[in-house]
């Protein structure tokens, strides 16, 4: 049963068609993002909580479902839900939202027999004025996982899977040693993680590509900064867990990134839904 496309975008387009957007300064539409992606995560039956936290007087939470709760060892696979300013954010991070929730049905209808848990957990506050602090809630998670001794395989993060173009020099770069060794057509998906952790990340990539249905890349920079880090991943690494971001390269090609034009219509859905099958068909196997 592969990732289906038409789920895909009806969650896309249910995040996106909330107003006002889902920024930390909406909070019913945050609370509405929310309810639904609980009830999705209860329809593929997985057992829900969450996690609240205070920020300048308001609550926030993270939706955290979970497949084989009682196993000793957890991959924790996730994605975050608000938005940047009042934007509609469909690639930035409906797509990975979607995706998410996708991988949740998978596992609910397939099963597999696993001897690890998968968290999947739907983080809020990852756009600034948070980003990069303490109240990020993948932070707040990954802090949690480590205060309580918790046997982490490792984090795969859904940020920015849509958008995707078959023209030639659709892909930036930031640097010359970058588009050596990188297609110049933005036409597939990169798994980004850091040298610390190589072993995991090229783990992933090699379950991604194998039989992929979209070309895989992977990029391990020496360091958490930059281009490394641009999202809730960057969180497991400062408690010593092994984390990738599953990315489209976000701004380095798809011009919409932060914008008002991030809509679902600019978004590939056969080729996101190619992503989840990918990137299920790794985190099923990495124990």
């Amino acid at each position: 049963m592969p990732a289906e496309k038409d789920r895909l975008h009806q969650d896309v387009a249910f995040l996106t068609g909330l107003h006002p957007p889902r920024s930390y300064r909406h909070m019913d539409s945050l609370e509405r993002a929310a309810r639904y992606i609980r009830a999705a995560f209860e329809e593929a039956g997985l057992e829900v909580s969450t996690q609240h936290w205070s920020v300048m007087g308001r609550e926030y939470r993270n939706l955290i479902a979970r497949y084989r709760p009682a196993a000793r060892r957890q991959l924790v696979v996730g994605a975050h839900y608000d938005v940047f300013g009042d934007y509609p954010g469909a690639d930035d991070n409906a797509s990975g939202v979607a995706g998410l929730l996708e991988t949740a049905r998978l596992l609910s209808a397939q099963r597999p027999e696993l001897d690890y848990g998968i968290e999947l957990v739907a983080y809020c506050l990852e756009e600034p004025p948070f980003f990069g602090s303490p109240d990020m809630g993948s932070y707040r998670h990954a802090e949690t996982l480590y205060e309580e001794g918790g046997d982490v395989l490792g984090m795969v993060c859904f940020d920015m899977i849509g958008y995707f173009s078959d023209e030639p020099g659709s892909q930036s770069f930031p640097d010359p040693a970058l588009a050596g060794q990188y297609p110049d057509t933005g036409n597939f998906i990169v798994v980004v993680g850091i040298e610390k952790h190589r072993a995991f990340n090229e783990r992933v990539h090699a379950l991604m590509a194998g039989d992929s249905a979209i070309p895989v890349e992977v990029v391990s920079f020496p360091y958490a900064g930059g281009l490394a880090g641009l999202s809730d991943h960057r969180n497991y690494w400062t408690f010593g867990y092994p984390a990738v971001m599953i990315n489209n390269t976000a701004f380095l090609r798809n011009p919409n990134y932060h914008e008002p034009t991030d809509t679902p219509d600019t978004l590939d859905f056969d080729r996101m839904a190619a992503v989840v099958d990918s990137t299920y068909r790794a985190i099923i196997q990495l124990g």
